[in-house]
């Protein structure tokens, strides 16, 4: 009988489309492509307005300031609302509250009392619905396509942003210049309305958890202890931040650079932010193979070095000859840096935790984006824009080269499938409030003890990313080799809850550390409730 021959699986396709492939994908894709428009249009009418009303550069500035500070803000809380609440409606939410923000700047500007001020204070409500809506909609994409196809899916959200910053500032220059700034708000409110009964047809069951949901100021906690204890996502964190810190400048200012270019108007604005869209959908297109060529950090630095030098150009463009291809390069670097990042953060988090992590990237984002555009603006009101923009070229380059240096992630990649391999404890009478302390007991060869010493610290990490509140090593004083882990949890359901948020990567770990186990039996747990001072109540198996 002939040998069977075994086909290896085919490649996955490095088309850079291949997530449009599946119906729900593209049903939200092409909502969040609409969404993207509206908030471009929504920055270009607010940019120009300001600029109509006051020629200070710090007033410009605060613009960007004030649509990006409420995701820094209330990041955290979206992404936590997010992971306990029910996706689709949560993202539905987010629409209306757009839409409402929209009309209202609307009126204010057909009745005549717009001011700076009140223009900075519907910019940051607007800046609200932002911060509410990305952190649920990063967290849905996994859902979407599979780990393969992640790095296109988030190329594919780059793609929507800058096909946005062509089509948003395109459509909204014409509407300022035919009609005016208030018809930019009507159209956004009318796009925002349709969008949200758009993914009113995304049929999403959300299987509620048995444990019910979690509390808003736990899973805040739990979400800020897991980004602590992860050192991958700390320094995908700090790149981030980096490079949006000096890369917003030329955002933050590109109003005032349009007006000072040969024959500048809205045109010329509208012009530059097309072609930086147009670069990074370019870009995005070859991204799949950029990434097989180069590693993570040099594709981060060299993105981040075309990106400074695009800026310096721009510092000095004498017109739109020089300045549209530089902010074509801009575009393309903006993009090859955010999407690799964007990838690295989401690989680093699994799907219980996924909007709280993603929200803490995009604070990232726009904490550094705001703090950026007023940092460049001051600095461009004490000396000038081109000095501004040529400062924050060479400290961009110069800040990610320190960090590529000094702050290197050296742990493995970790396999964060879910797992059920741990087995839930049960309580004859489960307790109600209190804290549980839970031991575990080993015996191990004292002469491996500084061994024993420096895994149980991984562990240390991964009790307290699940979320339990406190982690300590104990050595019997007696026994030389005898250790006790313990693990404080903030209750009997938020110790259930670490049960739920096992992974492969967990159960790998556990098993080296039974390996350094020598006892007869398995390692004892005990689980003790905390009734009050001196008091707690054993439970042990």
């Amino acid at each position: 009988m002939p040998e069977k021959i075994i086909q290896p699986p085919p490649a996955e396709s490095l088309s850079p489309w291949e997530p449009l492939k599946a119906p729900v994908f593209r049903l939200l894709w092409g909502t969040w492509l609409v969404a993207n428009i509206c908030m471009w249009m929504n920055d270009v009418a607010a940019a120009w307005l300001m600029t109509s009303m006051t020629t200070s550069p710090l007033w410009v500035a605060l613009v960007q300031s004030a649509a990006t500070l409420p995701v820094f803000l209330l990041g955290l809380p979206s992404g936590a609302l997010a992971d306990i609440l029910d996706r689709r409606r949560y993202f539905i939410m987010t629409q209306f509250w757009v839409a409402a923000v929209a009309t209202l700047l609307c009126i204010a500007v057909l009745a005549g009392v717009m001011t700076p001020a009140l223009l900075l204070a519907l910019t940051f409500a607007n800046g609200v619905g932002l911060a509410m809506r990305w952190p649920v909609f990063a967290a849905i994409m996994p859902e979407l396509v599979t780990r393969s196809q992640l790095p296109a899916a988030l190329a594919l959200n780059g793609i929507s942003m800058n096909a946005s910053r062509i089509v948003g500032p395109l459509v909204a220059g014409a509407l300022i210049a035919s009609a005016g700034t208030a018809y930019v708000f009507v159209l956004n409110a009318v796009l925002s309305v349709i969008s949200g009964f758009v993914i009113m047809r995304w049929r999403r069951e959300q299987a509620p958890s048995p444990l019910g949901r979690e509390r808003l100021g736990s899973a805040m906690r739990v979400g800020l202890q897991y980004v602590r204890q992860s050192a991958r996502l700390q320094s995908v964190l700090l790149r981030v931040a980096l490079f949006f810190l000096h890369s917003t400048a030329l955002l933050a200012l590109l109003p005032l650079v349009a007006r000072s270019l040969h024959g500048g108007d809205a045109g010329t604005f509208t012009l530059l932010l097309a072609s930086m869209g147009a670069g990074a959908i370019v870009a995005a297109l070859f991204l799949p193979r950029l990434r097989q060529m180069m590693a993570r950090d040099t594709l981060v630095l060299r993105a981040t070095l075309l990106q400074s030098v695009s800026t310096a150009v721009m510092a000095f463009a004498p017109n739109a000859w020089v300045a549209v291809p530089a902010m074509l390069l801009n575009g393309a670097a903006w993009i090859t840096c955010a999407n690799s990042l964007s990838v690295s953060a989401q690989l680093s988090l699994p799907d219980w935790v996924r909007a709280r992590g993603m929200s803490m990237y995009q604070m990232a984002i726009m904490g550094a984006s705001a703090l950026g555009a007023a940092l460049w603006g001051q600095v461009a009101t004490l000396t000038s824009v081109q000095t501004g923009l040529a400062v924050a070229a060479v400290s961009g380059t110069l800040s990610m080269l320190l960090a590529q240096r000094w702050v290197t992630d050296r742990q493995a990649e970790e396999d964060l499938t879910p797992s059920s391999e741990f087995k839930t404890p049960v309580a004859e009478a489960p307790p109600g409030a209190g804290h549980l302390v839970v031991r575990i007991e080993y015996l191990i060869d004292p002469a491996r003890a500084d061994d024993f010493r420096a895994l149980m610290q991984e562990s240390r990490r991964s009790r307290l990313r699940q979320g339990a509140l406190e982690w300590a090593l104990l050595r019997d004083v007696n026994q030389p080799g005898h250790f006790i882990e313990q693990i404080v949890d903030e209750s009997w359901t938020e110790h259930l809850r670490r049960f739920d948020r096992v992974t492969a990567s967990d159960v790998a770990l556990r098993e080296r550390k039974l390996a350094f186990h020598i006892g007869d039996a398995p390692p004892q747990v005990s689980r003790c409730v905390v009734e009050g001072p001196g008091r707690a109540q054993d439970r042990s198996e």
